[in-house]
Formats: C-alpha cells, structure tokens, sequence
C-alpha cells in the first residue's frame, strides 16, 4: 500500500517501539531464554480460569457497566478497606480499566493540560513520560539516589513550581524493585500539602512485596489520598497479563474527571473476566500469600547466581531482580543487552532506557516471575560469564 503523501505532526516524534517489545523479539529470533518482559511463564489458577468460563456459559458476554461490573467495585473497596484502612466507595470512587497503563493513560488525560508540569522519578517505566507529553504535558525528571533507589525529597522540593500539577509515583517499583516507605509517604504528604498538586500512585505491584515489609499504599494516608489516583492491576496480581483488567480508585470528584475520558477510551472492560474476579476475590488466600510466593522464585534466582559474577541489587518487590554487570565488562547496558541475548541466549531489559537521557550504571534487569527450570536455566548461563 502506498503511503499517506500529506504531512503528519507527529505528537510523539522521539518515540520508537518499546524496549520491551524490541526484546522479546530480539529473544524469539534468537531462541533465548525471555526474562525481559514481565509476564510469568507459568499457569494461573485453574479455578480462575474456570470461573471465567462459567460466566461465558452463563451469559455475561455483552457490554458491562462503564464503571465495572457492581460485584467488583465492591470487592475491590471492601479488599482496600481491609488492607489499608481506607473507604472508597464502590459505585463512585472505583473503576475498572483494560489494563493499568490504560488506567494511568486516562488519568493523565483526565487532568494534564498544555503546559502543566508534571514530576516523574528515574528511572520510571516506560509509559509516564509519552503519556505526560501527548497531553502538552511538560516532564520534570528527579532521579532515584543509587545504590538503594531512594527519593532525594530536598530535590524534589526544589522541583515544584506554580505550574507543578502531578506527580507520579510506584511503589513496588518498576524497574529497580525498591520501596517507598512510611517516612517516603509523610515527606510526599509534607510537599503536597495545601497546594493543587494530584498524585498518580501506580501501585500495580502491591502485593508482591518481600521480607516481611508492609505495603505503605497511599490509601493509609488520607492528606494523600484524597489528591490521588491509585492504579492496580490483575494481570500483575493473578498472573493473568494477557486479560488486561486493572482498577483506579480516586475520590469522587476526580474519579469524576477519569470516568468523562474513560467513557470515550475503552467505555467498558471484558465482563465474565470481571466476574470472575470478582468471585475470586472473595477469598483472600487468593491474593495474601503472593509476596512469599515471589520471595521464594526472588530468593531461588539469587541463590543460583550467587557465585556469578554478577552483582545482586536488592529487591523488595515486584517480580524483577537487577544484577550490576560493573565487573565483567565496560559495554553499555544496551550492548551488553544486546549481545547476552544473541551470544548467550538470554535476554534481560537494559536499564538504562528508563532513563531519559540513558544513564548507564551498567545494570540489567531480569524477570524472575518464571518457572524453577526456567529460573535454573538462565542461572546456568549467568554463572558462566
């Protein structure tokens, strides 16, 4: 077909195919063992699957209410009350997405304007900074203080101007696997405080949380939660990605301002899935016993390797392991990426691309949410480099 032979202004000129997508089939041409993406290679629960089967057979196939089906909202509110003490109400200040990064997408959408800036900490998964600019958006970039990946807050105050309209945080966080704690939480809540400034808490790895530490959800902190929206995901939680469901929770009136673009993005998300979860969800076993499930795969990879010449970057959450490369080789993260996958036939995300000016701290990222074979596989050709 020939090409389109007017002009297009591109609103993301800068933006080519994510790394994620670039490696996976850099891995798929190669034959390599794929720990770059984050998505599990192993089953999710039968009786999941048979849930959402039972609701196709039964009937719920067509379109569910633009909000989420009521069954859900009502887990979801009563699961966040049991948790973190917090009361959302189900029919006004819950909503179900397809998938968190539409949910981030609509809540941007729902609040930036031209010129609004919004601060963002280093690295940060992929999808925040395209999403800020293709709504005008102006990105502030605050990077995470190695070796541990902590917030400087004294930089962050510095940060903050008249036109400060959001700020993005993620906690399990993506890709380094550190924390926000409690002490985090209070020096957010002391910035934010009387001023116009809404938070985008993506928490999608919520429950996959190591060592016996406790999630600080802003749900717990109500100066914070009443200016925020929190982002989950069941894709993440029950190892379902390829389903595409998550949530938002906001007070009413900017869940408002969400459900005005999420009625025009998606209108609604898939409904037996829904269902389903919903059903799941009534038993909390379901969900309180993955972080040990993850600590036991997190605590596998990191005995495996741990004669490898590879340094371990501690991990408190989410299912990635980042390993310091420093003393192998001088090559840049991407090349190193690069040439792992083609020549040992494993692939991993270089850090690196979090980073808008591609700071390289020669570390590599690798997903761990797999099978022991899998996990014994990878170690084998680590331990060998």
């Amino acid at each position: 077909m020939k090409n389109f032979q007017g002009s297009i202004k591109s609103k993301l000129p800068k933006q080519g195919t994510s790394i994620f997508a670039t490696m996976s089939a850099l891995s798929r041409e190669h034959n390599a063992i794929n720990l770059s993406q984050g998505f599990p290679d192993f089953e999710i629960s039968q009786k999941l699957i048979a849930l959402v089967n039972k609701y196709m057979t039964k009937g719920y196939n067509q379109y569910a209410p633009m909000t989420g089906v009521p069954e859900l909202t009502e887990q979801i509110s009563q699961k966040v009350e049991s948790l973190y003490g917090a009361k959302y109400n189900p029919q006004r200040e819950v909503n179900i997405t397809s998938g968190a990064t539409q949910a981030l997408h609509t809540a941007i959408a729902a609040v930036i304007n031209e010129e609004d800036e919004v601060i963002v900490f280093e690295p940060a998964y992929d999808a925040y900074v395209p999403l800020i600019k293709l709504h005008g958006g102006i990105v502030k970039y605050s990077e995470l203080s190695l070796p541990d990946y902590k917030v400087n807050w004294e930089e962050v105050k510095k940060m903050i101007s008249n036109r400060t309209r959001m700020i993005i945080i993620n906690s399990p966080h993506n890709p380094t696997g550190s924390i926000l704690s409690a002490s985090d939480m209070k020096e957010l809540e002391k910035i934010t405080m009387g001023t116009e400034i809404i938070i985008l808490s993506d928490e999608v790895y919520e429950h996959l949380i190591f060592d016996g530490i406790k999630h600080e959800s802003i749900c717990r902190y109500p100066g914070l939660a009443e200016r925020s929206f929190v982002i989950g995901s069941f894709g993440k939680t029950f190892h379902a990605t390829g389903w595409k469901t998550g949530f938002v929770l906001a007070p009413e009136n900017l869940m408002e301002e969400f459900r005005k673009v999420h009625q025009f993005v998606v209108f609604a998300s898939n409904t037996p899935v829904q269902y389903a979860l919903a059903e799941f969800l009534t038993d909390s076993t379901n969900y309180e016993d993955l972080g040990k499930f993850y600590q036991r795969k997190r605590d596998l990879f990191q005995k495996l390797i741990s004669g490898s010449h590879f340094k371990i970057v501690p991990s408190y959450g989410t299912y990635f392991q980042l390993l310091d490369y420093s003393a192998i080789t001088d090559e840049s993260e991407v090349d190193f990426a690069i040439r792992l996958t083609k020549e040992f036939k494993l692939a991993s995300i270089p850090v690196s691309v979090f980073y808008h000016k591609n700071t390289d701290n020669n570390v590599l990222r690798f997903c761990f949410a797999k099978e022991e074979i899998t996990l014994e596989k990878a170690a084998e050709i680590l331990n060998k480099i």
